[in-house]
């Protein structure tokens, strides 16, 4: 499917299942257009269950994680970017920071976050799975359709292709 956020916003914009994410998320992925059903993780300064979710076969999902905006350490580096490209997902999306930027850019993958850090995080298998997360100023719900490109983030309850 080829799509442009800004066309699907000039269609769908009104919709009520239609949301649109606030700006501040960064591209570091190989990918900068992707798209897939969202799974998500709540998980502050810990990837264990990033890890974990990754470790699944992705099925063209996409990978939503709300690490609480924390930028002291990275959720993501070119380890779970490869794991991710390998399982088939789409793309992973972090509300925190990645690390190893350069290698993530050539991961044929997407992935979005608010910035960089060359701290890896904790790994005390702590958060959620699967539950909604809110930040960028929409919610994410598990099941529901994410679309991503260099415009930005929108997310709707049905798919739009």
């Amino acid at each position: 499917m080829t799509f442009k956020t800004a066309d699907l916003c000039d269609t769908h914009g009104s919709a009520p299942h239609f949301q649109v994410a606030s700006p501040g998320l960064l591209d570091y992925g190989g990918r900068r257009a992707f798209f897939g059903p969202i799974s998500t993780v709540r998980a502050l300064e810990d990837n264990s269950l990033v890890r974990r979710a990754l470790e699944e076969e992705g099925r063209g999902r996409v990978l939503v994680v709300d690490g609480g905006g924390s930028l002291r350490c990275a959720l993501v580096g070119d380890q779970l970017a490869r794991l991710a490209e390998r399982n088939g997902w789409t793309g992973v999306v972090v509300n925190g920071c990645i690390r190893d930027a350069d290698d993530v850019g050539r991961i044929a993958v997407g992935v979005k976050a608010l910035g960089t850090h060359p701290r890896k995080s904790l790994k005390r298998n702590e958060g959620e799975r699967d539950v909604e997360v809110r930040f960028a100023g929409i919610t994410f719900r598990p099941g529901q359709h994410l679309y991503a490109d260099s415009d930005g983030i929108v997310v709707s309850d049905t798919s739009l292709s």
